[in-house]
């Protein structure tokens, strides 16, 4: 750790200090939150509420709100040990997989998590350049200017000006709220839909599961246990503020909660007007909706898009760059400059640069690539729920804050779900009648 990134979190650890040594709770929440409420909102990603909005569009609003409800359950439990983990020892995610498991699981780890992120990636600047089309920009131009953008966040060189930067951007995920108040739904029927899992219309065929994988992969993917865990590192946080990450998680999976069940509702009422999403690609859903939330409500959606898109970029290249710097032992902290933290630096960028590239070549099949992202998202979870729950049960490593009974037997079951969806989806493919 250099000079300058130890006087940073010197300097961040005296501000909480002083928060709680005169009990200015809010305060202390405000210097404490951040990791929790981007990682969820980030991965509110532009693939994710173009899925959320497929399924409003093909099913409505009955069973898929309660499911999406149980998603950001799951999601809240691996982020809650993931939080415990860094903040108990101070490493980031693919160091403690490097250390627990050996140089090839650490590497494993490392190669599998940047070519997921970088396909993911790829799906957020297809979100970037569907909200931008909505206005008329050329894809070169949103994706020029949103590297840009991005870019920028980090010229302060300091982790707490770049989170709370990006926190701003993040809290626009909430646009789709007015969006579905602009929908006018039957709140009658969204109230009994949170009670109840309506039965979805013609059972679970191929079509079905496919968008069940999707909202899954929408909620719970690998990247956010690096990104997390890098951030809590990089923030500082000890053990003494795991209530307070726990508080952020919390409110960080009912912000995008609120903001994913909005996305369906608002696009609920192409499914009652039967307009299935196939009917339409991903940048043409805003135009689909203005005859029913009209012009407006149509450019916030398009703005919603957009930023999902900007968000998750922004997170996802960071924790790239997290597991590259330590996987390899280099620098790897949004506290040190460019010249202290090169190949940090450079991997973040180059991913940004390569992904957006290949957005904007003619003829790329956008559409497509943003369902099967979320799916593969979700092929790829069980192992890394594997990995958090031996880390999280490791005594040596987490001393008392290792799992409790209640997280192993969450976190087991989690990872039972995940993989038996990831079965069921595999049985769609090699049968594509084979229904539930």
């Amino acid at each position: 750790m250099s000079n300058r990134e130890a006087a940073a979190r010197a300097l961040d650890r005296m501000r909480v200090m002083n928060a709680k040594h005169e009990r200015k709770w809010g305060r202390l929440l405000w210097l404490l939150v951040g990791p929790g409420i981007l990682v969820m909102l980030g991965e509110n990603d532009a693939p994710s509420m173009l899925s959320y909005a497929a399924t409003g569009s093909s099913f409505g609003i009955g069973f898929f709100i309660p499911f999406v409800l149980l998603t950001f359950a799951m999601a809240f439990v691996a982020q809650e040990i993931t939080v415990r983990l860094g903040a108990t020892t101070q490493a980031g995610h693919a160091e403690l997989i490097y250390r627990r498991f050996g140089r090839f699981w650490g590497n494993f780890a490392m190669v599998d998590l940047i070519f997921t992120n970088f396909l993911t990636l790829m799906t957020e600047f297809v979100g970037i350049v569907a909200g931008a089309g909505y206005f008329g920009i050329p894809k070169w131009a949103a994706v020029s200017g949103s590297i840009l953008l991005i870019s920028g966040a980090y010229l302060f060189r300091r982790y707490s000006s770049w989170e709370k930067i990006v926190l701003g951007f993040a809290l626009f995920n909430l646009i789709f709220i007015p969006v579905a108040i602009l929908a006018h739904p039957n709140w009658g029927s969204i109230g009994s839909a949170f009670l109840t899992f309506q039965p979805l219309p013609g059972g679970f065929g191929s079509h079905t599961i496919m968008l069940l994988l999707a909202d899954i992969g929408a909620t719970i993917t690998p990247w956010m246990l690096f990104f997390q865990q890098g951030a809590v590192t990089d923030k500082g946080l000890s053990v003494q503020d795991v209530k307070q990450g726990r508080i952020d998680t919390a409110l960080g999976s009912l912000l995008a909660a609120l903001a994913a069940i909005a996305t369906i509702i608002a696009t609920a009422p192409l499914y009652l007007h039967h307009m299935n999403a196939s009917q339409f690609g991903a940048a043409q859903f805003a135009q689909a909706l203005q005859p029913y939330i009209g012009h407006v409500g149509a450019a916030m959606f398009a703005l919603g898009i957009l930023e999902a898109g900007l968000v998750a970029a922004t997170t996802i290249s960071t924790s790239s760059a997290y597991a590259f710097g330590e996987v390899s032992q280099k620098a790897h902290s949004l506290n040190r400059p460019f010249r202290e933290a090169k190949g940090f630096y450079f991997i973040l960028f180059a991913v940004l640069v390569v992904a957006g590239a290949i957005v904007v070549i003619p003829g790329f099949p956008l559409e497509m690539v943003v369902i099967i992202v979320n799916v593969l998202a979700v092929l790829t979870m069980p192992p890394a729920i594997g990995f958090l729950l031996i880390l999280a049960n490791d005594k040596g490593i987490m001393g008392k804050h290792a799992n409790t009974l209640l997280f192993n037997i969450l976190g087991i079951s989690i990872g039972i779900f995940i993989s038996l969806a990831g079965v069921i989806y595999a049985l769609t493919v090699i049968f594509p009648g084979f229904q539930l």
